[in-house]
């Protein structure tokens, strides 16, 4: 048995899919390879109007899984930037339109996918669980671990038949910035990001450098083994333990509310379901009225 099979898993491993794909109900296959760009000039909105998609859409171009329908994370996983953060949550009616063309029903399961380490396809799990969709599961080791294996690929752009699927959102809980800072002072909120944006010592994409105050560092490539793969369950409860989530309230963030999910997915591979707070810092950092911590500690 893979380190990660487990009933109710939301990872499924390239075995699983292998075998899956070739019985006569296969997962409808989503493509969620992303790349987190730099701001355009003047507009302090990394990774929107579809750039970091359109990286995803060229590597999609160039060899994917047979049959995967790809999914630009910026424009259908998300609403426009704004006041909301980098990656606001998207439009039910947007979304389901975009889902039900890439041929997702209600009644057959989706698998997600990106490069690797499933930053972006952890999005789009969180993301579909999150519109009430109820099989989502996240490819452990993406696309990379597909080709390791010597699974075929395809350049060809399916044309699937529209799937029924029609968002109910609000099934995944979330926090607003109020209720982020409450977390942080009365149960743990994590953040994802890097330790380096955590602490203030660096920020490559919003306007102040540091955290929300209380919050704890938990840097989200931590999750993940050498390979790209998700460490194994054990171990992933192990961590969080450490972190202390035993007997708390926990809600996670990152920078826009994309790593976050994948932190969401780490920890639901421990057993747990927490809170995400989708504005993030990218909205945190934004509203001048908003404490900012720095340092290694809570603050």
């Amino acid at each position: 048995m893979d380190k990660n099979s487990a009933v109710n898993s939301p990872l499924i491993t390239v075995e699983e899919l292998a075998k899956e794909l070739a019985g006569d109900r296969p997962p409808v296959l989503l493509d969620i390879r992303w790349q987190l760009t730099a701001p355009s000039a003047g507009s302090g909105t990394a990774g929107s109007g579809g750039q970091g998609g359109a990286v995803g859409a060229a590597e999609y171009a160039a060899g994917h899984l047979p049959g995967a329908v790809f999914v630009d994370l910026d424009r259908v996983l998300a609403a426009p930037p704004g006041a909301g953060g980098r990656h606001p949550l998207p439009d039910p009616v947007s979304l389901g339109a975009a889902l039900r063309l890439a041929g997702v029903s209600a009644d057959r399961p989706v698998v997600v996918y990106d490069g690797g380490p499933a930053t972006s396809a952890a999005r789009a799990w969180w993301v579909l669980r999150w519109a009430g969709h109820p099989a989502v599961r996240v490819l452990d080791g993406g696309f990379a671990a597909w080709r390791a294996a010597g699974q075929p690929e395809s350049t060809e752009a399916p044309a699937p038949a529209a799937g029924d699927f029609t968002p109910t959102p609000g099934q995944l809980p979330t926090l607003d910035a109020d209720q982020a800072a409450e977390l942080a002072r009365t149960g743990l909120l994590l953040d994802a990001r890097a330790g380096e944006r955590y602490r203030g010592e660096v920020e490559p994409l919003d306007p102040q450098a540091g955290h929300i105050p209380g919050a704890v560092s938990a840097p989200t490539f931590e999750n993940n083994a050498a390979d790209g793969r998700f460490r194994s369950a054990a171990e992933l409860v192990e961590r969080f333990r450490a972190l202390g989530v035993e007997g708390q309230q926990v809600g996670v963030y990152c920078g826009s509310g994309v790593t976050a999910a994948h932190q969401a997915l780490a920890l639901a591979v421990a057993g747990h379901q927490v809170a995400l707070y989708p504005g993030s810092w990218s909205e945190w950092s934004n509203d001048p009225r908003r404490p900012v911590a720095t340092g290694a500690d809570r603050g």
